[in-house]
């Protein structure tokens, strides 16, 4: 890329999302010695080559590790009753160290992989996604796609208002934006946030972007994510077959009851259901639906609930798999009257301007030196380089899938 004036993507420790932080709390306290691989991948072909961005976002990274968090931003985080003193101090000294992550090209495959203690490297990937998705798309921020990107959030808002005139349900309509990892930009993000908001205050009331949510005076929103239940996987102190209890343990005993959304397919909802018994359907507020068909998947989950003799309308179910407006309407209106709905929308928010969106992540391989995987109910979503670890992971769980996905 040509030598032009340095503009920063990330600014701000903060400008992340909130399931990082409440990751991150529970592995200090509870496993802070752990050592972590993250990969970057690229799920599908890019229009353009990712590899000539490498120079690029070598730079970004080297500014994201002079960043530190600032003294209103701690005292933000420390307003937020999950959030434990001595996880705020370590904040107040945590900056990232350029060390653990690096960055390659093949062809024009871009390769980043973050390695070294887990409470140093966890909270790359947020960032590092980013980075990827602004610099891929500035040459494409002109006043033509800015236009078609507001025409299409004019759209949106007339959608939520001609919902607004439906018959009322039992439980109100509440969506919150996802839309960091994979944005067209932090300006754009923040623009499309605060004018949802602004539009229809009574149903956009969240974002998992901590840094918004303070800017706006929304609730931050996120729990858990996959990496924390397949660090568990690695731990070696359960059998690979219970650890989803551990992790779900855990949990508990460091949130009390705050944060009580659990995430149900890092193994598949079977394997879920199957673990989670009375004790926790009890402990935990819900469930987060992030594979598989949703509308069975919310079906399945009321009859699990049902069969504990707990009543699912005293449930939330988020639902965060690849959400437009117009489905998360339609799963409002199949569940409404039965638990309590809300969606976390991501790309079809923060990245809808009539350009291809990139399709990337970047996950959790490995954990204390052993192989780690997403086994989820879409096959598509499968994250795993060990082939003998994968057909094990399947053999426990009794999962019955041949073809792993990237």
């Amino acid at each position: 890329m040509p030598t032009e004036t340095f503009v920063p993507v990330i600014e701000s420790l903060l400008d992340t999302d909130l399931y990082k932080f409440t990751m991150w709390q529970a592995m200090l306290h509870r496993h802070p010695a752990a050592q972590a691989e993250y990969r970057f991948i690229c799920r599908e072909r890019p229009e353009r080559s990712l590899a000539a961005l490498a120079p690029e976002i070598e730079r970004q990274l080297d500014h994201l590790c002079t960043l530190r968090f600032q003294a209103e931003e701690l005292e933000y985080l420390r307003g937020l009753r999950y959030i434990k003193p001595d996880f705020v101090d370590f904040l107040s000294l945590f900056h990232f160290q350029r060390r653990f992550i690096r960055v390659s090209t093949q062809g024009d495959a871009l390769e980043i992989i973050a390695h070294g203690p887990q409470v140093h490297v966890m909270a790359f990937e947020v960032f590092v996604l980013a980075i990827v998705n602004e610099l891929y798309f500035r040459c494409q921020q002109g006043p033509d796609v800015l236009a078609e990107g507001r025409r299409r959030l004019q759209g949106k808002i007339a959608l939520l208002r001609d919902f607004s005139r439906e018959p009322a349900r039992r439980f109100p309509l509440q969506i919150s934006d996802f839309g960091s990892r994979r944005r067209f930009s932090r300006a754009w993000q923040a623009e499309v946030v605060e004018t949802l908001h602004q539009a229809a205050p009574q149903t956009i009331t969240g974002t998992s972007n901590v840094t918004l949510a303070r800017a706006l005076g929304l609730v931050p929103v996120g729990t858990m994510a996959h990496e924390y239940l397949q660090s568990y996987q690695a731990f070696g102190k359960v059998r690979l077959r219970d650890f989803q209890r551990a992790a779900l343990e855990d949990w508990v005993q460091e949130y009390r009851g705050d944060l009580g959304i659990a995430l149900t397919d890092v193994v598949g909802m079977d394997a879920f259901l199957a673990d989670f018994d009375l004790y926790f359907a009890k402990l935990f507020d819900g469930l987060r639906h992030d594979s598989g068909d949703p509308v069975a998947w919310g079906e399945r989950a009321i009859a699990h609930y049902q069969s504990l003799r707990i009543d699912p309308a005293g449930k939330r179910f988020v639902f965060s798999d690849g959400l437009d407006l117009p489905r998360a309407l339609a799963l409002y209106r199949h569940f409404a009257d039965r638990v309590q709905p809300a969606f976390g929308i991501g790309t079809s928010l923060t990245n809808d301007l009539g350009l291809k969106p990139l399709n990337i992540v970047m996950k959790l391989f490995r954990c204390n030196g052993m192989s780690t995987a997403k086994l989820p109910d879409s096959p598509g979503k499968v994250h795993c380089t060990d082939e003998t670890f994968l057909a094990y992971l399947r053999q426990v769980f009794g999962r019955v899938e041949t073809q792993p996905g990237r």
